[in-house]
């Protein structure tokens, strides 16, 4: 009677642990799709500034210095991208953004390039991208959050650390794209 008491406990602990790994796993998936829905759009958005860029420059003589922002900006992101430092990649895109609502107010001084369709299409896209990343980042910080606070759970704690599950880090951005935007700003720049 005893060894059957052992038995079922022992059984009933090991199946708790497989809960517990599985549990893990699940939530750290979640956190890796999560990133890789965010890095379709990145990539995207890659792909697309240059675009924008040259469209720009056809029109936009006096305005190198602006595309240049643009083009570094761009590689910053790209370079915090590939280390996976999110961290570094909040910053950039911050800077980004930034560099884009520039761009668009600057164009507004050139009323030809305004009015080129590839513009308006490349403008409509990347804004489109934008608004995908803002969301998708949205939900790859709540699959961080899920990860972890289960890494961080007792017991599933001692299952995470016996298995080398780890904390993720949220993508953050700056406090002042939280606030408002001025847009007049954007237009004195």
């Amino acid at each position: 009677m005893t060894t059957v008491l052992v038995l079922a406990v022992l059984l009933v602990g090991t199946i708790y642990v497989i809960m517990l790994y599985n549990g893990l796993v699940s939530v750290r998936e979640g956190v890796r799709q999560a990133w890789a829905n965010i890095d379709v759009l990145l990539k995207q958005r890659h792909d697309e500034l240059p675009k924008l860029v040259e469209t720009c420059r056809q029109y936009m003589q006096y305005e190198q210095e602006t595309l240049q922002k643009v083009m570094q900006a761009r590689a910053a992101v790209s370079a915090a991208h590939d280390r996976r430092d999110m961290q570094a990649l909040g910053v950039a895109e911050q800077q980004l953004r930034g560099t884009i609502g520039q761009l668009y107010a600057v164009a507004e001084n050139y009323p030809q390039l305004k009015a080129d369709q590839t513009f308006q299409q490349l403008q409509s896209r990347i804004t489109a991208l934008e608004s995908g990343i803002a969301d998708r980042r949205e939900y790859y910080n709540e699959e961080v959050r899920l990860n972890n606070v289960r890494v961080a759970q007792f017991p599933a704690v001692l299952v995470a650390h016996q298995f080398g599950f780890q904390p993720a880090q949220l993508l953050r951005i700056d406090q002042q794209d939280a606030r408002d935007v001025d847009v007049g700003a954007l237009f004195r720049a």
